[in-house]
């Protein structure tokens, strides 16, 4: 049996709508405080990478045009994840952002026992960490989106089918 967004009880559909607000909140906060942080930039970050794609990550980090490029992305990607999920505009688009965004943190710092980052964790990993948790429950919600139901693009969409409705003489008129 196949699950739609529309036949969620409403319990479930509220849980995935808070989730939705929860994630974009963590986003538009981090991307916030980075904006907000004059010294902040991602190369400290980048230069504690490990992993098999430690090299390219410093290499990013050694190249000054290459930083100022990241430093924006990551910062307004960020806000953009975050508003676009808070408001429920553009969500899918916002999601699929904020899981690109979340997949390069991992991949920067993978979560191996052996590994030994500048910046302390929160705890001892083996393969999961937080940003591969909030990953897939990013993916969770791209599977059942909510903004089509509680959020900006509902409003856009009805305005999409209220503008398709309308015959090219009433749009002449």
């Amino acid at each position: 049996m196949k699950t739609t967004i529309s036949s969620l009880s409403p319990p479930q559909l509220n849980v995935l709508v808070i989730l939705r607000l929860l994630i974009g909140w963590h986003f538009l906060y981090e991307g916030a405080v980075k904006l907000y942080s004059s010294s902040w930039s991602a190369a400290g970050y980048l230069n504690d990478s490990q992993g098999l794609f430690a090299p390219m990550f410093k290499a990013i980090a050694a190249n000054p045009g290459l930083m100022a490029a990241v430093d924006f992305l990551n910062t307004w990607g960020l806000i953009a994840v975050g508003l676009g999920l808070i408001v429920g505009f553009l969500t899918q688009a916002a999601l699929i952002g904020g899981m690109i965004l979340l997949g390069l943190y991992y991949l920067s710092h993978p979560p191996f026992i052996s590994a030994q980052y500048a910046l302390p964790s929160e705890g001892s990993y083996l393969w999961v960490n937080k940003n591969l948790i909030e990953l897939f429950a990013m993916a969770v919600l791209y599977v059942f989106p909510t903004s089509h139901i509680i959020g900006l693009d509902r409003l856009m969409q009805r305005y999409g089918q209220q503008t398709k409705q309308s015959s090219p003489e009433e749009v002449a008129a």
